[in-house]
């Protein structure tokens, strides 16, 4: 059985439709795997091209390779729409997973003795699964609360660099259960929330506290701060990508920067990576105004500080780093 629902006739039907000819699938890291059967649900009626470059998320639509290819549809696989307007016909395939997290479910119930008022929160890949558990949860007593879609798609959802969603509803609750494989939306969640934050992983059936990472986590943000602060030399990064993409607030923060005595450059790219940093070995700190998880998540990676917009704001002293805590790390 497949893991997920990849609603091949919906693509079949948006393909005859448009009478497209070529077709660029993009896929998030984690269903490239599923490439191959994909090609071959649309080569019975396009040429498919599959973009092998990363994507981080809806924000990250591969639309400079679609023009470039000519291409004449975007399926753009894993995600939930969040651009308002796409240059090229896009259709989002949401993928949404098949499996029974009830196992996961019963494996994060002894994780969440000490609690009774409990966030549910999950991916657009299991939201509809959010009903089920929260009835799992009722059973055993827990108060649940769900909160509202907001600036997304779904209620209980969470994306990548927005938790909103478990935000809104912090102050109601006493920890969160979140839903979904890995770490990196749990730790998000945590961050953001500075609440216990339980996984229920349905991949692996298995549940697990993210709380110690988040610690660790926080440490380290705290720890480039303070280097950052001794910095002379600042590049501002604006990111390329097109829902990533933030000139004014970077120059913002370049303003700012500058007025307390820092010398600032500003720098363009669609991948912020550590490789891109080490060509610019006089640049001693660098702010990101893109995905601020590339700051949070790569940290370890980077040679030198990559601060978050609210980060640097704690540099030139008109954020404290406590006020920065309480609004969450992913606040960018």
């Amino acid at each position: 059985m497949n893991e997920y629902d990849f609603e091949e006739e919906r693509v079949k039907q948006e393909i005859l439709k448009l009478k497209a000819k070529r077709v660029l699938i993009q896929l998030p890291e984690g269903l490239k795997p599923q490439a191959p059967k994909l090609v071959k649900t649309v080569e019975k009626f396009a040429l498919p091209i599959v973009s092998a470059d990363p994507c981080y998320g809806a924000c990250d639509l591969a639309t400079a390779e679609a023009e470039s290819l000519g291409v004449d549809l975007i399926i753009h696989y894993g995600h939930s729409k969040l651009l308002t307007y796409e240059r090229v016909p896009t259709i989002y395939i949401e993928a949404r997973a098949t499996l029974n997290v009830s196992d996961a479910v019963d494996e994060a119930l002894p994780l969440l003795k000490d609690w009774k008022k409990i966030g549910l929160v999950t991916t657009i890949q299991h939201v509809q699964t959010l009903d089920n558990v929260k009835e799992i949860l009722l059973r055993t007593g827990k108060i649940v609360v769900i909160g509202d879609a907001g600036r997304l798609s779904y209620a209980g959802q969470v994306i990548g660099c927005d938790y909103s969603n478990a935000k809104s509803i912090a102050k109601d609750v006493e920890a969160f259960l979140f839903i979904g494989g890995g770490r990196f939306h749990a730790l998000g969640i945590a961050l953001s929330t500075s609440k216990p934050t339980i996984v229920a992983d349905p991949y692996e059936k298995r549940a697990y506290s993210v709380d110690r990472e988040a610690e660790k986590i926080i440490k380290q943000r705290w720890a480039s701060i303070q280097e950052a602060n001794r910095a002379k030399v600042f590049a501002v990064f604006v990111g390329l990508k097109l829902g990533q993409k933030r000139l004014e607030e970077a120059l913002n923060v370049k303003r700012k920067l500058e007025k307390n005595g820092k010398a600032v450059c500003l720098f363009v790219a669609r991948e912020i990576t550590p490789e891109v940093l080490m060509e610019f070995p006089t640049v001693e700190a660098y702010v990101n105004t893109a995905c601020p998880r590339i700051s949070l998540d790569d940290a370890s990676k980077f040679q030198k500080p990559v601060l978050t917009i609210n980060e640097a704001l704690v540099v030139v002293g008109e954020l404290s780093w406590e006020e920065l805590c309480r609004k969450g790390l992913f606040e960018n």
